[in-house]
């Protein structure tokens, strides 16, 4: 752990010299500017007394006069606005450096956490994982107890895979590229299966669809009746390269939201579908829908808007949808709201298809 400290410490260092040395030219040029308009104001000044001079009278004694060349006097405050700019841009880049020398403080304490607590939890989550398999032995693979242990090894999985992402995120790894393409409807029926006790314990009716008719009729019954455009699967299933892992984390947290805002008796949708060039993944739900925030901002972090039974809780559009933003845009998808009002909210996250 103490080896990959100063690994990572070294593009914080980076960027922050980085942004001092942007305070410091953005400063130079401010100063740069204003010389330049004074430099135009004396020139023009000089200009016009030259052009109407204001000689001295022959007569008047005791009296001395100095006589300034409009040239020399034009380099010298050149030469002094030059050194006024260079002057100015490294008290710029010092006072910058002091300033931001505890933001790269806090950068570096805030990544030595996430290193030390994935770390820490990489070594509980793999005994975890060890004791589930000891205890799959002894279940039957065909009995309650075997198959929700083999749920519970898949949510281990999950969790493993998190950590291992926060630990290659804090050391500034680069994460390996997704060999395998995942299967948009074996993730989408894994997430729907895991929710379907929490679904059931808030009265919720949670159905997944992998066709791409199927899917349209689901969601058309969830009261979207803007339906998707253009499929062209023919019931096949979509592939998308992108991690099996980021894509479950995506799935589960628009499912997720999705029940965190659909009343007792309504129903969540999730289906699967190939769209022209796209693998998508629709999550449709029967909730009272977006109201009091922009669309465009609830991928936003830590956005929230007043839900239906407000004041008893907040509905939030908080960290779950940021993820599923980054998630998408770092596979090359997009993720946005297909349609929302008060029949419900269409959730649409495509990726590049896999054929």
């Amino acid at each position: 752990m103490n080896s990959t400290a100063p690994q990572a410490a070294e593009p914080d260092l980076d960027t922050l010299r980085r942004a001092s040395l942007k305070v410091a030219l953005r400063i130079s040029a401010a100063c740069a500017v204003l010389v330049l308009c004074l430099l135009a104001a004396a020139t023009v000044y000089l200009m016009n007394k030259l052009a109407h001079p204001d000689l001295p009278s022959a007569t008047v004694a005791g009296k001395a006069y100095t006589y300034l060349d409009s040239k020399d006097l034009i380099e010298a405050m050149i030469i002094a606005g030059v050194a006024g700019i260079v002057l100015a841009g490294g008290v710029g880049w010092l006072s910058a450096r002091s300033a931001i020398r505890p933001l790269g403080e806090a950068l570096a304490l805030q990544r030595r956490f996430v290193q030390d607590a994935s770390h820490e939890l990489r070594t509980p989550l793999a005994i975890l994982d060890a004791r589930i398999q000891l205890a799959q032995r002894d279940a039957a693979p065909d009995s309650k107890p075997g198959q929700a242990l083999v749920k519970i090894r898949e949510d281990t999985a999950t969790l493993t895979g998190i950590v291992n992402e926060l630990l290659l995120a804090a050391t500034r790894g680069t994460p390996d590229p997704a060999t395998e393409p995942a299967d948009l409807a074996d993730v989408a029926s894994s997430v729907t299966e895991s929710l379907q006790q929490l679904a059931a314990r808030q009265g919720v009716r949670l159905t997944f669809s992998a066709d791409a008719s199927d899917g349209a009729s689901a969601r058309a019954s969830a009261g979207d009746s803007g339906g998707g455009s253009g499929s062209d699967s023919g019931g096949g299933r979509p592939l998308a390269r992108i991690d099996q892992n980021s894509l479950r984390r995506a799935v589960l947290a628009l499912a997720d939201n999705a029940l965190a805002h659909t009343p007792a008796g309504g129903q969540v949708t999730i289906s699967t579908a190939a769209e022209n060039n796209h693998a998508v993944i629709t999550v449709a739900d029967t909730g009272a829908g977006i109201t009091g925030v922009d669309q465009a901002r609830i991928f936003d972090r830590f956005v929230r808007t007043p839900g239906a039974d407000a004041p008893r809780r907040q509905r939030s559009f908080g960290i779950g949808l940021a993820l599923v933003r980054e998630i998408a845009t770092a596979a090359g998808g997009t993720v946005e709201v297909a349609r929302t009002g008060p029949e419900g909210t269409t959730m649409r996250l495509a990726l590049p298809l896999v054929r």
